[in-house]
């Protein structure tokens, strides 16, 4: 029948087919093609079908899977496949009624269950393949993390970095090969971190502590997480610039002119599914944003050196557009032209010369117009004094 799935991935524990479902058992014993690493073959063997061993870099495997479409093939995953797995990765390219999915219990869960640790209240990250630094905004005394690492050796180098976070009291629990025959469990310090000999497939729940800097979880992060060079929007400027933008889950912002890279960082530090492009025409400033998304646990930030209006073009269409610098009646014309309806459009000036281009497109084009005026506390002789800083005047409006 058209609508037959030809793909079933199974999710398998280390126990192998003992711990498999009647339909996942029945999807096996039926297959023409069974597809998986090598680890996964190995905990089923006498099988009936054919085997193919999945190939490193994993994409070709994908390649290779799609070649057999129309056969009945099994793809064998680990745990839940859809929770940090390749789930969607090997379903992206194919319709509902092609393939079908038995999830197994996740690592995540038998993690958890061996610690007596709420899931609900635990963060689950996968970082086979992704810098450690996506724990960072996550790490806070007390916070705890369960985190999936590509193999054994990966487990002190992921201690090495907590402890260079400031987290090294932090207690690690190293699991390895979670629900199976080899099941082994430790515990450690980051800092004392000495375990040898560590199997794959393994995780570690982190149980965070030290006196590393945390995160803020509200918008207006501390100054000196962004290296910069002095060109950067300052916290509570930076506080109010982002309230403006008013950002919301799975939208993408264009930070023209973006400095330091702050506005997009905590941008895309308010969730996930944000997404940013930062436009930097100084090259040395371009490559420091960079450093300071991938040092925070977002490099997925795109950063293009370039110029507006001339490095938009090619760009996906923004939900909402900050400008820092560089506004000029030529750029705002055409990044006007180039914003979709509805998109939400916060530029800042601090000169004479671009706070009476805001004035001017303010009674154009409506929206709001703030001036901002902050002072702090400074000596002033032998007593202190309020220095005020540049005010700065904000424009906001909605496409």
């Amino acid at each position: 029948m058209a609508d037959t799935p030809w793909l079933t991935i199974i999710g398998l524990g280390e126990d192998g087919p003992n711990g498999l479902s009647p339909a996942s058992r029945d999807a096996l014993e039926n297959a023409e093609i069974v597809m998986g690493a090598a680890r996964h073959l190995a905990l089923v063997p006498d099988l009936n079908a054919e085997t193919v061993e999945w190939p490193v870099p994993y994409a070709e495997g994908v390649v290779q899977l799609l070649a057999l479409k129309g056969r009945n093939v099994v793809v064998l995953a680990s745990g839940d496949p859809f929770w940090f797995g390749a789930g969607t990765v090997l379903t992206a390219q194919l319709a509902s009624h092609e393939w079908r999915a038995f999830p197994g219990q996740s690592t995540f869960s038998l993690a958890a269950s061996r610690l007596g640790w709420p899931l609900e209240k635990t963060i689950c990250l996968g970082l086979h393949a992704r810098p450690f630094a996506h724990l960072r905004p996550h790490l806070s005394p007390d916070a705890r993390l369960i985190v999936l690492l590509r193999d054994g050796e990966a487990v002190a180098d992921l201690a090495q970095w907590i402890t260079a976070q400031g987290f090294d009291e932090s207690q690690l629990h190293v699991l390895e090969a979670l629900g199976g025959p080899r099941e082994h469990i430790r515990k450690i310090s980051a800092a004392n971190m000495t375990l040898t000999n560590i199997s794959h497939p393994v995780c570690v729940a982190i149980m965070a502590q030290g006196n590393g800097v945390t995160l803020p979880l509200a918008s207006g992060r501390p100054d000196d997480l962004f290296a910069n060079d002095g060109q950067i929007t300052k916290r509570p400027v930076r506080a109010l610039t982002l309230s403006a933008l008013a950002p919301k889950r799975g939208e993408h912002l264009w930070d023209i002119g973006s400095g330091s890279g702050s506005i997009a960082i905590e941008w895309l530090l308010g969730h996930p599914d944000m997404t940013a492009t930062a436009i930097e025409a100084n090259a040395t400033r371009a490559d420091r944003i960079e450093s300071n998304a991938a040092a925070l646990g977002v490099e997925r930030l795109a950063v293009i050196t370039g110029t507006a209006p001339d490095a938009l073009d090619a760009l996906p269409r923004p939900d909402a557009v900050f400008v820092g610098g560089g506004l000029s009646p030529d750029m705002f014309k055409k990044l006007w032209a180039l914003m979709p309806p509805s998109t939400r459009l916060v530029a800042n000036a601090v000169t004479l010369e671009s706070e009476a281009l805001l004035c001017q497109w303010h009674q154009s084009f409506g929206g709001d117009l703030m001036r901002i005026e902050l002072a702090n506390a400074a000596p002033l002789g032998t007593k202190r004094g309020w220095k005020s800083s540049y005010p700065i005047v904000q424009w906001s409006v909605s496409r």
